[in-house]
């Protein structure tokens, strides 16, 4: 094979490993492309010892090619040790609406801790399921959130009771009061 035809075999390799490591990160593979990793290793040491055969034209384009391998390789080699620490972002997942939907009415959540936790928990659950963080959240400013909710538009509205919501749409937690149709 010529020095030409086998550059043109590895951008093509290098384009097919670029495919594959996709496919593994993203759960298509069980396991990382070690094949097509060994042909463009293997092809990129023999020209870089072999460097004098190159013309020019062909020594830029092989730089080229060596470049663009060593980027990806580096972000591979990220990408798998965050794997294997479990720092792996895991892929958002858009829940339905009927999963992510809870709607509890409340007339004074100093009296009713159990429906404030449930709407907290709800609220925790729908966050993680579309892969927010919840680690932010205090229960004890929350439930001094839906009290002060709660007070102000029973006041606003002139109503008995208020009604939460949380609810997932477009893959964004949406958390919402409105007056309770009771």
């Amino acid at each position: 094979m010529t020095v030409d035809g086998e550059l043109t075999r590895l951008e093509e390799d290098i384009r097919r490993l670029t495919i594959e490591y996709e496919a593994f990160f993203n759960g298509g593979r069980l396991r990382p492309p070690e094949n097509t990793l060994y042909r463009v290793e293997q092809t990129i040491k023999k020209y870089s010892s072999d460097s004098l055969k190159l013309s020019v034209s062909q020594r830029f384009r092989f730089n080229q090619l060596v470049q663009r391998y060593a980027v990806h390789n580096d972000l591979w080699r990220k990408r798998l040790r965050d794997r294997e620490e479990g720092r792996e972002v895991q892929p958002r997942t858009r829940p339905t609406e009927a999963q992510a939907a809870t709607q509890i009415v409340c007339r004074d959540p100093d009296r009713e801790m159990a429906k404030v936790n449930q709407l907290l928990h709800a609220l925790m659950d729908a966050k993680q399921r579309v892969g927010e963080r919840t680690n932010d959240i205090d229960p004890a400013r929350f439930q001094q959130f839906v009290r002060e909710k709660t007070r102000q538009l029973k006041q606003e509205l002139g109503c008995d009771s208020v009604q939460f919501s949380v609810t997932v749409k477009d893959g964004r937690v949406r958390f919402t009061a409105v007056r309770a149709d009771v």
